[in-house]
């Protein structure tokens, strides 16, 4: 039971955080020759990691909490909304994730790395509460743990896309397309499990 909830925190993180190694690649180029540089992108992005799950936790206790346990499957609908907002993007070519836009003018400082992870976390949140609301709190507390490891790889594998820039342009031609399917399938999943609408 346990390694299906650090097998399925795995494949979560990948899908919800694609898009952070573009981000991360690029605080890296910005603060190449510079000392600390990984240091200060590390702890900023632990810093804006670690509010992301403080925000999904307090919504999934606020949910679990205030909401009867009929309600809890229809959650699902949140990333299938988003996944489908995401396809819808993709194909009119409206992605509004531009990347560089996000670090235009900024220093690589640890609160600026903190609050771009922060602020690009939205749709983590709004993914992470139905998962965390469809599990036991033991594997809420599993996920977790996994997702604070993999932050320190999510890093160093932004580290090296920074230096291998065929690799970056092939996460980023990709992300739009993966991005969606995982969610749409997450949110089908959390329906279904959860027996929503009679499934």
């Amino acid at each position: 039971m346990m390694l299906t909830s650090i097998l399925q925190a795995i494949g979560l993180f990948i899908a919800t955080n694609i898009d952070d190694i573009i981000v991360l690649s690029l605080f890296f180029a910005r603060g190449r020759g510079q000392r600390g540089t990984t240091l200060r992108i590390l702890v900023g992005q632990y810093l804006g990691f670690a509010a992301i799950l403080g925000a999904a936790v307090l919504v999934t206790v606020g949910a679990g909490a205030f909401l009867p346990q009929q309600a809890i499957p229809y959650f699902g609908l949140i990333p299938l909304g988003l996944g489908m907002w995401a396809a819808w993007n993709a194909w009119r070519g409206d992605d509004d994730d531009d990347d560089d836009a996000k670090i235009e003018g900024k220093n690589v400082t640890i609160l600026t790395v903190a609050g771009v992870t922060f602020a690009n976390g939205g749709d983590n949140i709004g993914v992470y509460v139905p998962v965390f609301l469809s599990v036991s709190p033991a594997a809420v507390v599993a996920y977790c743990v996994v997702f604070l490891v993999l932050v320190a790889a999510l890093v160093l594998v932004a580290k090296f896309v920074a230096t291998r820039r065929p690799i970056a342009e092939a996460l980023e031609r990709w992300e739009h397309v993966l991005f969606p399917i995982v969610l749409i399938g997450l949110g089908i999943f959390i329906l279904i499990s959860g027996g929503a609408f009679g499934l």
